[in-house]
C-alpha cells in the first residue's frame, strides 16, 4: 500500500511539473536604449519630415520573462521634448520654442498597456499590436501600434494626431513659424515610432 501511495504522488509531482513548466522554454530580456522617433508632415503635398528624441528614459515592468508580455506591458518611458532631434538645428530650434514649449509639459509620457500577437506566419517577423497610453499637452489617449520583431530587434510604429491632444495652438504656432517652407500647411497627423532589442535565450519554440 505504501509504494502504491508513493507512486501516486511521484505521478502527481510530475504531472503538475509539467503544467507549471513555461511553454515556450524561453526567456527573454530587453537590452540596451530604446529609440524613440517621429515623422511629421509639411506642405500640401504632405512631404514627412523624420527625426528622433535624444533624452529618453525607459522603466521596464521587468528585467526577464517568458513572453513579450511579461517584460513590455506596464513599462514606460518618459520623453524630453527638448531633446528633439531631426539633424537640422535650426529646426529644432523651431520645434522646440514653437511647438513643443506652447504645450501644458515638455514631457511626453507613454505606457505600454497591452500586447496582441498576429497568427505566426513561416518564414515572417512576428508581428502584432501594441496598445500605448500617451500622455501629452495633460492629455492621455490610446494609441495602437503596429509591431514587427525580427532577429532581436523589436520595431512599433502607429499615428497620432495633434488635435486629439488639444495641441491646435501648437500647430498653428509651427506653422506659422514655419509658413513659407511648409506652404501654409503643416498636417496634424504625426507618425510615431519606437525599436528596442529583445533578447531571447533558450528558446526551444515560438517566441511569444
Amino acid at each position: 500500500m505504501k509504494k502504491i501511495l508513493m507512486a501516486i504522488i511521484a505521478i502527481t509531482s510530475i504531472m503538475y511539473a509539467e503544467i507549471t513548466l513555461p511553454k515556450s522554454g524561453c526567456v527573454l530580456s530587453q537590452e540596451g536604449v530604446v529609440s524613440v522617433g517621429w515623422k511629421a508632415y509639411k506642405t500640401p503635398a504632405k512631404i514627412g519630415v523624420g527625426g528622433v528624441f535624444n533624452d529618453v528614459s525607459y522603466t521596464p515592468i521587468a528585467p526577464k520573462g517568458k513572453n513579450f508580455k511579461e517584460i513590455l506591458v506596464g513599462s514606460s518611458v518618459v520623453i524630453n521634448t527638448n531633446s528633439v532631434n531631426s539633424k537640422n538645428e535650426a529646426r529644432d530650434l523651431k520645434l522646440v520654442n514653437s511647438f513643443f514649449k506652447i504645450m501644458s509639459d515638455e514631457k511626453i509620457k507613454a505606457k505600454i498597456l497591452d500586447i496582441k500577437a498576429n497568427k505566426r506566419e513561416k518564414g515572417k517577423p512576428r508581428t502584432g499590436v501594441i496598445s500605448m497610453e500617451i500622455t501629452m499637452n495633460s492629455i492621455t489617449k490610446e494609441v495602437p501600434m503596429n509591431y514587427s520583431y525580427e532577429n532581436g530587434k523589436l520595431k512599433a510604429e502607429g499615428f497620432i494626431d495633434i488635435f486629439d491632444f488639444q495641441a491646435s495652438k501648437a500647430l498653428s504656432a509651427i506653422n506659422k513659424a514655419c509658413f513659407d517652407l511648409h506652404k501654409g500647411k503643416t498636417w496634424s497627423d504625426v507618425l510615431i515610432s519606437f525599436e528596442m532589442n529583445i533578447k531571447a535565450d533558450l528558446c526551444s519554440s515560438k517566441v511569444k
